[in-house]
């Protein structure tokens, strides 16, 4: 009976192994050797492979993988957002897609919206195979979409031409100096009484998680402990004047942030 158990563990290990090391060389490994060649005027550097190589986005890009990278509390966070988009009045405005997002996020946020009557649905990302993919995966609202290639920390877009804008784990992949940007942009773009989605990690209240979830960034995503505390969102946000609410997920492991502008 237990003959089976040592050569199953070996190569569950074996397997484990060798999915953080794929995740390491297309995130973090990249970026420390892109480090080591001469600097770049570039502003999407900062990239990780596996969210510009097409064929890597095509290989990560399955439902199953993206709801265990998020302890599957994928469908939850996404739920909060399209159940607060559903309320809103937005016939004939606009919703907003700040930077794409793996799994099924921007099809569910399309179909709330324009459940909503809203006009379109913007979809804003700087890397070209990005909005590519998300095209292939959005062909039936198609009508009612727009796709255009653009930096989050320099929307172009009108002060006040959105009603919503949902950003979905993007902040933790970001130096700190362009968080706060991403941020002001996110801000600026909305209408008065326009709300803003922010889906991120957040500081777990559980130890065990929070040991875990350390690690987890000091391997793949060093940029993201600065949202426990340097560049948690919200105070960032509430300086901008936006009048905000965390909704904490999964002992406090993720979060979205509800952040409504004020009428001047």
């Amino acid at each position: 009976m237990v003959e089976w158990i040592l050569p199953v563990a070996v190569v569950a290990l074996g397997l484990l192994a060798c999915t953080g090391a794929f995740f390491f060389v297309t995130t973090r490994g990249a970026l420390l050797v892109r480090a080591l060649l001469p600097a770049r005027d570039d502003p999407a550097a900062h990239v990780y492979p596996i969210y510009a190589n097409a064929r890597l986005i095509r290989l990560v890009d399955f439902q199953p993988i993206i709801a265990a990278i998020l302890l599957f509390q994928y469908d939850r966070l996404v739920s909060i957002i399209t159940r607060r988009l559903r309320r809103m009045e937005l016939r004939d405005r606009d919703v907003l897609v700040t930077s794409c997002a793996f799994g099924n996020v921007m099809p569910r946020v399309a179909r709330a919206s324009l459940q909503g009557d809203a006009r379109t649905v913007k979809v804003v990302d700087i890397i070209e195979n990005e909005l590519i993919h998300a095209q292939r995966k959005m062909t039936e609202f198609a009508p009612y979409m727009s796709f255009t290639r653009g930096d989050a920390a320099a929307l172009a877009l009108p002060d006040a031409s959105v009603a919503a804008n949902v950003v979905f784990f993007l902040l933790h992949e970001l130096p700190h100096d362009v968080k706060g940007q991403v941020l002001k942009e996110a801000c600026r773009v909305l209408e008065p009484g326009g709300q803003l989605f922010l889906a991120e990690f957040h500081r777990p209240r559980s130890r065990v998680l929070r040991v875990l979830s350390w690690a987890y960034f000091k391997v793949f995503e060093p940029l993201g402990l600065a949202l426990w505390d340097t560049h948690d969102p919200l105070p960032q946000l509430e300086a901008l004047g936006m009048r905000c609410r965390r909704l904490p997920v999964f002992f406090g492991n993720f979060q979205v942030i509800l952040a409504v502008k004020p009428a001047p």
